[in-house]
């Protein structure tokens, strides 16, 4: 597991990059997911979250999520919290995991505060009033990375939410946002399931 580190140490995106073998990406990306109800498109904000997508595009290239069930789906009276990718508690993910050469099964929780050049990395929001200076917060169609342990990131699960939700604003690194196809995303149920993930451009 990654180690907490303060924001005023040197640790950045290209060391996390280098530390889990890929390049880190340097502007926005368009990907579709192909789902059993139908498709969707998302844009990825890797100009402001390098770790975090760099990682996700990694798992589409390796077709982690080809066939990946939406594994679990939360539904409250004005929002739904959709989860989907692969399910460490599934051996699947165990047999993935050692395939992709994984050095963790968590990233470095990820987020940006606006008038600052870089991410900060395992910094956890210590107050609801630091939530006003994030670039991005969960509006409808925002996808996220489930989190693991306090500072970390799950390097496989995500999820959409279907509406705002202010309480898990700066807990989650938010990494993109449906752009088309929001519909498609609220019809999902339990039973439903991701064919496959495609890099637009």
């Amino acid at each position: 597991m990654f180690q907490s580190c303060s924001f005023n140490n040197q640790i950045d995106s290209k060391y996390y990059c280098q530390k889990l073998k890929f390049s880190c990406i340097q502007g926005n990306k368009i990907v579709l997911f192909k789902t059993s109800k139908g498709d969707f498109e998302v844009e990825l904000y890797g100009k402001d979250n390098p770790v975090t997508v760099s990682n996700f595009l990694e798992n589409i290239k390796n077709n982690i999520y080809v066939n990946q069930k939406f594994y679990k789906i939360l539904n409250y009276p004005n929002i739904s919290i959709i989860h989907g990718g692969v399910n460490p508690e599934n051996e699947f993910y165990i047999e993935r995991n050692q395939t992709l050469n994984k050095i963790s099964p968590s990233i470095p929780l990820e987020i940006k505060f606006k008038e600052e050049n870089k991410p900060r990395y395992t910094y956890q929001i210590k107050s609801p009033s630091e939530t006003e200076n994030l670039i991005f917060t969960f509006e409808r169609g925002s996808i996220a990375m489930v989190k693991r342990g306090k500072n970390n990131s799950s390097s496989t699960e995500f999820f959409f939410v279907t509406n705002k939700i202010q309480e898990l604003d700066g807990r989650y690194s938010i990494f993109g946002k449906i752009i088309k196809g929001i519909d498609v995303l609220e019809k999902i149920k339990r039973e439903d399931f991701i064919k496959e993930v495609k890099i637009f451009s």
